[in-house]
């Protein structure tokens, strides 16, 4: 079988920065925006961007997500031939082991990508928030081509330390990449969305395996192996709306952002709709005296209280005199009578009840945002 592109989705992270919201599940299977998942936005992206052979990675706590994908309908990725694979480490006939890196993942799956006999591979990271048309980075790579594209997107400089940072020519070909530097020398930073030629990575994960001494990570290892090799490697440039959602400041940042009417990150826009795999539930109640203000309220959800500039996730409900504002709610979270909650992440299933009474300062410390869970 011979297919273009495939997709090879990272999603096996814990996510340990974001606290008790990855206690039970993976990072990209975390509820964002109300009725998605983190990982519904690189599955709709590539089905925008007509890639329809998507293996997926997981490794920590897979139960929830693998149950989340099924069979990838949800994102048009259940054609016959192609489609959505959940792709777990396994035991082969040498043995098997944990993926130990990102370029590991992928090397431990050089058999599955090997059976569609494709051109290109897209390498994705499951735990981020955007909007992308793989498609246009693909002819991007075809037209310098490369051996290996990077999504890049400009970032503010006291941010840039936290990336990987790119310097590139007139022509957007790499001449530097530092992983991480403490004094960076661009603000041009690295998404983690990368266009290989496959046979060049093919050959450079075998070499980085063989290697005992490399981490077999992309950004630390393989990416500045291929630079010292001279490889044609590529800058692609995003201007588009991106946020790593690694922490618990980062994750409230960006739900919030959906009520900013201010961010260029639009929901709504049906010609690049993102999809989820959401069941049918009874349409929302908005109690005779609740009063809701500038929020997402999913279905199933039962509002008797005050909600402002909130996020309420499926199956809530938020008792009479209840004060919820500046907040993230999660699926089956029960919010008692009298309760008031300022600054808030409540999470799924949780009971809140009528005698708490929590507002976090509205600052950039992530300790000041409240976690609550079951």
């Amino acid at each position: 079988m011979n297919t273009e592109c495939v997709a090879m989705l990272l999603a096996g992270g814990q996510g340990s920065r974001l606290g008790s919201l990855t206690f039970n599940n993976a990072k990209p299977a975390v509820l964002f925006g109300g009725k998605y998942r983190i990982i519904d936005f690189p599955l709709s992206n590539c089905m925008n961007s007509d890639i329809d052979v998507v293996g997926v990675l997981t490794q920590y706590r897979p139960y929830i997500l693998n149950n989340y994908i099924s069979d990838g309908s949800a994102w048009s990725l259940d054609k016959v031939g192609a489609g959505v694979r959940i792709l777990p480490p396994y035991m082969g006939q040498k043995g098997g082991r944990w993926y130990n890196g990102t370029a590991d993942a992928i090397y431990q799956n050089i058999d599955f990508i090997d059976s569609f006999d494709p051109e290109y591979v897209l390498i994705l990271s499951g735990d981020h928030i955007y909007k992308m048309d793989y498609s246009n980075m693909v002819n991007f790579h075809k037209q310098k081509s490369a051996d290996l594209t990077i999504a890049v997107m400009d970032v503010p400089w006291d941010e840039a330390h936290r990336f990987g940072i790119v310097n590139t020519n007139d022509e957007r070909r790499i001449l530097e990449f530092q992983e991480k530097p403490p004094e960076p020398k661009s603000n041009k930073a690295s998404m983690g969305i990368y266009v290989f030629t496959w046979d060049v990575l093919r050959k450079a994960l075998i070499e980085d395996a063989e290697n005992p001494d490399s981490e077999n990570d992309f950004g630390h290892n393989v990416i500045p192996m291929l630079h010292e090799e001279g490889k044609r490697i590529f800058a692609y440039p995003f201007s588009g709306y991106w946020k790593d959602v690694g922490t618990i400041q980062s994750y409230y940042d960006a739900n919030m952002d959906l009520l900013n009417p201010a961010c260029d990150f639009d929901l709504t826009d049906r010609n690049f709709r993102i999809f989820s795999n959401n069941t049918s539930r009874h349409p929302q109640f908005i109690g005779p005296d609740a009063v809701v203000k500038h929020s997402l309220i999913c279905d199933g959800c039962v509002i008797f209280g005050s909600v402002e500039n909130s996020i309420i996730s499926h199956d809530i409900i938020v008792g009479k005199n209840t004060v919820l504002k500046n907040s993230i709610v999660h699926t089956g979270a029960v919010i008692e009578d009298g309760a008031h909650l300022e600054n808030c992440i409540v999470g799924s299933r949780a009971y809140v009840k009528s005698d708490v009474r929590l507002v976090a300062a509205e600052s950039d410390n992530p300790a000041e945002i409240h976690v609550l869970n079951s």
